[in-house]
């Protein structure tokens, strides 16, 4: 297996109500594209952190490539998240060209160009005089220009427009075809992805609810009953439904309610405030 998993189950805090993780088994081939379809809070980015290595955890057996995630760490993975884009470093007066050469990218100037050319990424941009969605194009160049085996996105295509996305998508997909590479991608945009994954998996309150089921749907698939025909946006905005209705009955039954407090009143240290320093008339 590419990615091999069992018993896995982490905790931010020791003061946490629920685990961010529970009892996760997760077993990845070759070759295959797994998404991730979960709400916020589910455990994705959790799952996909652990998996780079960035959080450590004890009591589960990870491996990647055969190898044990902290005591041998593997190479050939690669973990694109949305923090990068805020770190200083690539906020920083420096040119674009200049930033990939010192990554190394004239060592795959082949992959280099083809994702200049798929993602529309100017050599000659200032990092720190771009926009969010222009520095994530930057990021993804930077990051799937070296070869991987196992490719770990984390919400990574949310900044794009949809031709670049889709443009994207189809690279990687190649690429995993005709290298047998492994995706792990967690996302909330569906539209435009029913042709990418070969396995589709559900997380909700850190639980794997459904484990990486075939994609397209087989008549053998335990999801064919249920789904049918279906395209991957309808199953994903259906599993969504489901685990918002799952979320209230738990709120309903004590959990810390969302949303509005309706029986809330105003405090009057705040209308005072408000009344000294209200510049709207």
């Amino acid at each position: 297996m590419a990615v091999h998993v069992r018993a896995l189950s982490y905790t931010h805090s020791v003061n946490s109500q629920s685990p961010a993780l529970d009892s996760i088994d997760l077993d990845l081939p070759p070759g295959s594209r797994t998404v991730i379809i979960g709400p916020n809070g589910a455990g994705k980015s959790t799952l996909l952190q652990i998996l780079a290595g960035k959080r450590l955890v004890s009591g589960a057996d990870i491996y990647i490539q055969d190898k044990d995630v902290f005591r041998d760490s593997p190479e050939g993975v690669t973990f694109l998240g949305t923090e990068w884009a805020m770190n200083p470093v690539v906020r920083s007066d420096i040119v674009v060209s200049h930033f990939l050469d010192s990554v190394g990218g004239y060592r795959h100037k082949d992959r280099r160009d083809k994702l200049l050319d798929i993602l529309d990424v100017d050599l000659d941009w200032h990092m720190h005089n771009i926009s969010d969605g222009e520095r994530r194009r930057v990021q993804l160049v930077f990051g799937l220009m070296a070869p991987y085996d196992v490719l770990l996105l984390d919400e990574v295509t949310v900044d794009l427009d949809v031709l670049v996305r889709d443009d994207l998508l189809r690279f990687l997909k190649q690429d995993s075809e005709e290298r047998g590479a492994t995706i792990l991608y967690a996302t909330h945009i569906f539209d435009g992805l029913n042709e990418f994954p070969t396995r589709i998996a559900h997380m909700s309150f850190g639980r794997l609810v459904t484990p990486p089921s075939p994609w397209p749907l087989t008549h053998e698939s335990p999801l064919n009953a249920r789904f049918g025909s279906s395209t991957l946006y309808h199953v994903a905005l259906q599993w969504l439904k489901e685990d918002r209705e799952h979320r209230r009955e738990l709120e309903r039954q004590g959990r810390k309610l969302r949303g509005a407090r309706r029986d809330q009143t105003v405090p009057s240290d705040s209308e005072t405030f408000y009344r000294k320093y209200d510049y709207s008339h």
